[in-house]
């Protein structure tokens, strides 16, 4: 039988700071959906069926998925407070200390940033909350250099797995292990064992096509059961960027210490992009292409660097993803219209 509802899924790529983009974003989103469903309390949470994230990505979609202390039914954070971890703890994430720039070489020979601001603004935000706790579904994307293979945080599957359940701070830690800029994450899940993780953004900066695949086979209520294409709609959030370009006279005489920050970014973007392309094609071929929305936004003042967490430049972002809102504010309306439509 054909599900009744459809799968909503929500998708955040990686980006580093510019998690501020898609973060403004999702604050005019949960804002309509309050409006348009008449519910003040509405949040984020409320109107998905699964959340996947990479880097930053992944840090939000912990942040919408913690229940609260007084109801594990609601939750923690409103997307405005989500977002704000960024702009209140940004600038001392990315601090870079002048003995840790020298003995770094600029995060040539080692880490770029300590890891312990991170650290800290995570266990302050997530305290020792399991992701057998979180209120929904999630996929959370890192990269075990042990293993060689992609390493998965799946909430639903913590819930009856002890190897899937980890601190939540633990798997927001791991996904954002930027390489060259944090120092790779070792984690235990509650089987004990050690996981060395980084960034899965080295492989799937855009969690999308992950998210739809993991949600095939899952059955999240009588209504949605192992949705197919057609019976699931995905909002994916980039984090721009990409409006940065290599020129050819500078990029034809570079060596692997020139195409180090470069390589890293085209690959990135070179990956939402081909999931981009492929989630257009299944959904062009089912008929359904608007039950895919991807926003990629566009970077207007504030600059392109995943680290640059200037107070300047950290309110430039601030605006920057309230003006792309502005600009998507019509398929924000239709998708939130959707959302209200399939809860």
């Amino acid at each position: 039988m054909a599900n009744t509802k459809l799968t909503r899924i929500l998708s955040i790529d990686g980006g580093g700071i510019r998690g501020i983009l898609p973060g403004q974003i999702l604050v005019s989103l949960e804002n309509k959906l309050q409006t348009l469903d008449n519910n003040p309390d509405a949040r984020i949470v409320d109107y998905f069926d699964m959340i996947a994230g990479t880097s930053t990505g992944g840090i939000l979609t912990c942040m919408y998925l913690c229940p609260s202390k007084e109801d594990s039914k609601r939750p923690m954070f409103t997307a405005e407070k989500a977002v704000n971890l960024y702009l209140d703890r940004g600038d001392e994430i990315f601090d870079i200390s002048l003995w840790q720039k020298i003995s770094s070489a600029g995060g040539v020979i080692d880490e770029k940033y300590d890891a312990s601001e991170l650290e800290e603004a995570l266990e302050d935000y997530m305290e020792d909350m399991k992701m057998s706790e979180l209120m929904k579904p999630c996929l959370i994307t890192s990269y075990d250099i042990k293993k060689r293979k992609g390493h998965f945080f799946r909430s639903h599957k913590a819930k009856t797995h002890p190897e899937y359940n980890f601190l939540v701070r633990d798997a927001a830690r791991a996904t954002s292990a930027a390489p060259t800029y944090f120092e790779v994450a070792r984690v235990k899940g509650d089987d004990h064992q050690v996981y060395p993780l980084i960034d899965g953004g080295v492989f799937v900066n855009n969690p999308s096509l992950c998210a739809y695949s993991e949600a095939r086979g899952w059955k999240f209520d009588a209504q949605r059961n192992k949705p197919k294409a057609a019976e699931m709609m995905i909002l994916s959030i980039g984090t721009g960027g990409k409006d940065k370009s290599y020129e050819y006279k500078k990029a034809k005489d570079w060596g692997a210490v020139q195409w180090i920050q470069p390589i890293i970014d085209i690959m990135m973007s070179g990956v939402a992009d081909t999931v981009d392309y492929q989630l257009r094609q299944i959904y062009d071929a089912v008929g359904k292409p608007e039950q895919y929305l991807r926003i990629d936004p566009t970077l207007f003042t504030a600059d392109s660097a995943m680290d640059n967490a200037s107070v300047e430049n950290l309110q430039k972002l601030q605006k920057d993803g309230e003006k792309n809102a502005e600009n998507f504010d019509k398929e924000l309306t239709r998708m939130a219209k959707l959302l209200i439509a399939n809860k």
